[in-house]
């Protein structure tokens, strides 16, 4: 029997819309390019330890929807506050450089507010600015990618909505979302090649065969609708546009193990350089436990990706080895890290909206059609780059479509 609803791509935003219709009593089915659930939530067991190498952090927690999932399923959340801003004994980055870091940055901001006609947030701070390698890293974690390569309007739209509240998963994000497809039908290591929504019914065209069904909801990354890589009949024209200009940034983790733990307390955070964009952030001992989790963002990431597997590791333990020294950094090796880009059904981190193209999350987020509809964190207009606006973009597709097959039995 063919399901009522195909769901392309499990990751959280495609899960979401998954249970949201199996909870409505809807035939579904879940169709995935790679061999496991979760997209960029993803978690790896490492040393027994959960190491999450995609998203790790319930932003805006007060509101954020998957707080509350992780609640409903009686899963341990830790609401301690993150260590980012504070740097470990002001190592590197003192005091006064901090303040006038954070200076820079508001004044940054209030720029942005000020100056919304031009789109791009990068002319919001002088190229020579002192502190301008700063807020390029800074862009490089939110947006993945620096502030030219970024429209000032999206930036505001995420920073205007988002709050201070962030809190962890110890037993890892990614373990969340994949406990959340447990009772979903799923068909795993099958790639959807297009989809023909001109017929009667919506057919998939599948690397294993073809499904129809009364409609799909498409739920894969933006550089994979850019590519071409799902061929639509009638074609999407401007939704393969929206996608090309919400590309996605760049973004790695790599966790090192710590041999001397007791020489750093936990919890505890460094910036290997602020005044270099091309340089790492450090999270010491997250949750206590005797790891690294070095995070690369944009230009960062990217000179990481010209450095490779070794030439990443050798930078981040000299970036330590200088901060920390260099009988402690003699003590750290690789035990796991993430390079989203190599993952061809996934192609980067999270979305950015280029200069110019903020309005283009919308035309993503519109239905093609009565049938065929859209998701995924991309398609967010506030929450962008996060799973929580994933998962939300899922249940609202999931919605759209239960109304119409509310209002139009299957033939």
């Amino acid at each position: 029997m063919e399901p009522e609803v195909v769901i392309v791509g499990a990751g959280a935003a495609g899960i979401a819309a998954a249970r949201r219709l199996q909870q409505r009593g809807r035939d579904i089915l879940l169709v995935e390019a790679m061999r496991r659930v979760g997209g960029r939530a993803h978690t790896e067991t490492v040393q027994h330890l959960p190491l999450d190498l995609g998203c790790g952090w319930l932003h805006s927690a007060e509101r954020n929807p998957l707080a509350d999932f992780a609640r409903a399923q009686g899963t341990v959340i830790d609401r301690s506050s993150a260590a980012w801003r504070n740097q470990l004994r002001n190592l590197g980055f003192s005091t006064a450089d901090q303040r006038a870091a954070e200076r820079a940055y508001e004044e940054f901001e209030q720029r942005l507010h000020s100056e919304a006609a031009d789109d791009c947030a990068g002319n919001a701070i002088a190229r020579d600015h002192p502190w301008r390698p700063y807020l390029d890293m800074i862009s490089g974690a939110l947006n993945g990618a620096e502030l030219d390569r970024v429209s000032a309007r999206d930036l505001l739209a995420y920073d205007d909505s988002a709050s201070e509240l962030n809190w962890r998963l110890p037993g890892g994000y990614g373990t969340l979302i994949a406990g959340a497809a447990a009772a979903l039908p799923l068909r795993l290591g099958t790639k959807v090649t297009a989809i023909d929504d001109s017929g009667p019914r919506v057919a998939i065209d599948t690397d294993k065969g073809r499904i129809k069904a009364d409609a799909a909801i498409v739920a894969v990354p933006t550089d994979v609708l850019a590519r071409g890589d799902i061929a639509f009949t009638p074609t999407l024209d401007d939704h393969v546009h929206a996608a090309a200009c919400l590309p996605l940034g760049r973004v790695d983790k790599l966790f090192l193990a710590i041999e001397r733990p007791e020489a750093i307390p936990p919890e505890t955070h460094l910036l290997g350089d602020p005044r270099n964009a091309r340089t790492g952030s450090y999270y010491l001992r997250p949750f206590g436990w005797p790891v690294i989790e070095c995070f690369f963002g944009g230009i960062a990431a990217r000179a990481m990706e010209e450095a490779g597997d070794a030439g990443r590791v050798a930078f981040a333990i000299e970036e330590l080895g200088t901060l920390l020294g260099r009988d402690f950094a003699a003590g750290l090796h690789p035990i796991a890290g993430s390079w989203w880009h190599r993952e061809p059904t996934i192609g980067g981190a999270y979305s950015h909206a280029l200069p110019g193209h903020a309005s283009k999350r919308a035309i993503l987020a519109a239905p093609a059609g009565e049938r065929l509809h859209f998701a995924g964190e991309a398609c967010s207009r506030h929450d962008f780059s996060t799973a929580h606006g994933a998962w939300q973009s899922g249940i609202d597709a999931a919605d759209r479509v239960e109304a119409l097959l509310n209002t139009s039995p299957s033939p």
